[in-house]
């Protein structure tokens, strides 16, 4: 009995390092793959083209190189946001300050933005600057000079 049960614990402990064996070569077909793969470059995008106007839904085109790559090429959809400052580019949004005090001698003022985020592979200045006209300008009001007005006030 006492021999019957060591072939027994024999057979089990090698049966037990061919599982493990087998497992171990399955894995090394796995990494054999993922070395072929490794062969393929990373996608480059193009900017987001928008289908219709300057912004909302559009698509991307992704390029890659590699002799091992199955796909090259593949297109992607994404959006343009509309609420962008499309002056400076629709893939770049800014934080903007205040708009600073109006130059009297251009009629203008003007304000700065700080990048604060882009689309994927977008090309963003780091720094924008604003311009607008400055509108109406405040007139000061006359002291003296009576305002002249509708004085048809009936007296019965």
């Amino acid at each position: 009995m006492n021999g019957q049960k060591q072939w027994t614990q024999l057979a089990l402990m090698a049966l037990l390092v061919l599982t493990v064996m087998a497992a171990e070569g399955g894995k090394g077909e796995k990494q054999g793959k993922k070395e072929r793969k490794s062969d393929c470059g990373e996608w480059q995008w193009s900017v987001c083209v928008a289908n219709e106007g300057d912004c909302g839904l559009g698509t991307r085109e992704g390029t890659r190189t590699g002799t091992d790559c199955k796909q090259t090429i593949k297109t992607q959809r994404c959006k343009i946001p509309c609420n962008w400052k499309k002056k400076f580019g629709g893939e770049c949004k800014y934080d903007f300050q205040a708009w600073g005090e109006c130059d009297l001698a251009t009629g203008k003022k003007n304000r700065t933005g700080v990048l604060k985020r882009a689309l994927m592979d977008a090309t963003c200045a780091a720094t924008v600057t604003a311009i607008k006209p400055c509108g109406k300008i405040p007139k000061t009001k006359l002291q003296g000079k009576p305002k002249l007005g509708n004085k048809t006030k009936r007296s019965d």
